[in-house]
């Protein structure tokens, strides 16, 4: 897939308008925005074209930053790419924002090339781009129009061209059946990696996003696998030694992972290279300490532990050494996971009865419940830190797991489409 200037021999820079969302934790008003359906430039375009238009539409309302006028509101329509816009039509329509775009197709190749406007200050916002690809990356091309017009609005990255990885369930609540599945982050192409003999859980995706850790049930002690996606190849790491091993993590460079090790009823957290060689021991007490997640930059670690009576979050050096804990507030936390943009923890807290997704600052400060339910767990981030997934289960004999996901100010929530039962997602970078 190809990214390059519209017209990249004689289109200027436009003019930077002054049409922004500045995102705060306070109640937003979504900004309103059309997306004429894109012109199809070949007869054999107009289907793409439809599909293209409404996919980005999708992305930019399921923020809840933005909300999307209907077409059955417009007064005019966009007819040709190349004609001028005529501000006042979109103005009449109370459009801030109108996104426009052309589709050709030829041999199965698309080409795809749009712009932003800002309708009140009547300038394009940025510069017209295009993006190549194949007829089955479609809905890949509409995902990354819509984080170049995301981040446009934004001056955030945007996040809709990823992936997750997750726990696929089915079968009745007492046998279920459980494979690993990779998915878009809205739920659409579904794809399985694995077949559903043996107990797995905890798949956790590389930085890079060529690669999944996960822990399977298959030999009847708990063990580490690493899965290439691409090929679905696999490969127990080697990590447990007889002893029960789980919650691995991939390190930043990816070369390597910390999880838990289970040893005489005792469970500490060990870091060592994924070829299996270099493993050390990081925590050494009496305590449950599990569920390690990297800081970022590497340099350190934060992990559940119940070394202080409850179950309780602790942050310490990467290389080990004394932890410092950084929850204090009632209940119990666990899962937690640094954000991508290292200035946030997300974590699980039970308390009252309830179950919570929460944030809180890397020092324990600002604490932030942002779901509250009969189970809700298992937070992973957005690649751009600004919306968290999770597992909901609901309650009762028919009671299920499915995902959903919040922005980090609490609002939001939505529920992500999964063709079954679905639980312990893990959010990927950005594709190239």
């Amino acid at each position: 897939m190809a990214l390059a200037p519209v017209f990249s021999a004689t289109t200027a820079t436009a003019q930077q308008g002054p049409l922004r969302i500045e995102i705060t934790e306070g109640v937003i008003e979504p900004l309103p925005f059309a997306v004429p359906t894109f012109q199809a430039e070949t007869g054999s375009a107009g289907a793409i074209a439809e599909e293209i238009s409404r996919v980005i539409a999708a992305d930019l309302s399921g923020t809840g930053l933005f909300r999307e006028i209907p077409s059955s509101a417009f007064i005019a329509n966009v007819t040709n790419f190349a004609s001028p816009i005529q501000y006042a039509d979109w103005k009449a329509v109370n459009a801030q924002a109108l996104i426009t775009g052309a589709v050709s197709e030829q041999g199965g190749q698309i080409n795809v090339k749009f712009r932003v406007y800002d309708v009140f200050s009547g300038t394009e916002l940025g510069q017209g781009l295009q993006y190549t690809g194949t007829t089955d990356g479609v809905r890949r091309i509409a995902h990354k129009v819509a984080d170049t017009v995301y981040s446009r609005i934004t001056g955030e990255t945007g996040y809709f061209d990823s992936r997750v990885v997750f726990v696929s369930e089915s079968g009745p609540k007492n046998a279920r059946r459980k494979q690993l599945a990779v998915m878009d982050y809205d739920g659409a192409n579904v794809k399985y990696l694995t077949d559903s003999e043996s107990l797995l859980l905890a798949p956790r995706f590389s930085k890079s996003g060529d690669r999944v850790l996960y822990t399977s049930y298959e030999t009847g002690q708990p063990q580490i696998y690493v899965l290439e996606v691409g090929s679905a190849q696999r490969r127990a790491l080697g990590t447990g030694g007889g002893n029960m091993a789980f919650s691995p993590r991939f390190s930043p460079d990816g070369n390597g992972l910390i999880f838990s090790l289970e040893q005489g009823g005792n469970s500490e957290i060990y870091r060592m290279d994924l070829n299996g060689g270099g493993l050390v021991q990081l925590t050494n007490s009496p305590a449950i300490d599990t569920a390690p997640s990297f800081s970022p930059d590497g340099s350190r670690i934060v992990f559940e532990s119940d070394r202080s009576g409850t179950q309780q979050i602790y942050v310490m050096s990467a290389n080990g050494g004394e932890p410092q804990r950084i929850s204090f507030g009632p209940g119990r936390y666990g899962t937690p996971v640094w954000s991508p943009r290292g200035d946030l923890i997300a974590f699980t807290k039970q308390n009252a009865g309830r179950f919570h997704i929460g944030v809180m600052r890397t020092d324990g400060s600002e604490e932030r419940l942002l779901t509250a339910s009969f189970l809700d767990e298992g937070p992973t981030w957005a690649p751009n830190g600004r919306v968290i997934m999770f597992t909901r289960e609901s309650q009762g004999a028919e009671g299920a797991p499915g995902l959903y996901s919040v922005d980090i100010s609490g609002r939001n929530l939505r529920r992500v489409p999964t063709p079954d039962a679905a639980s312990d997602p893990s959010w990927g970078p950005l594709q190239n």
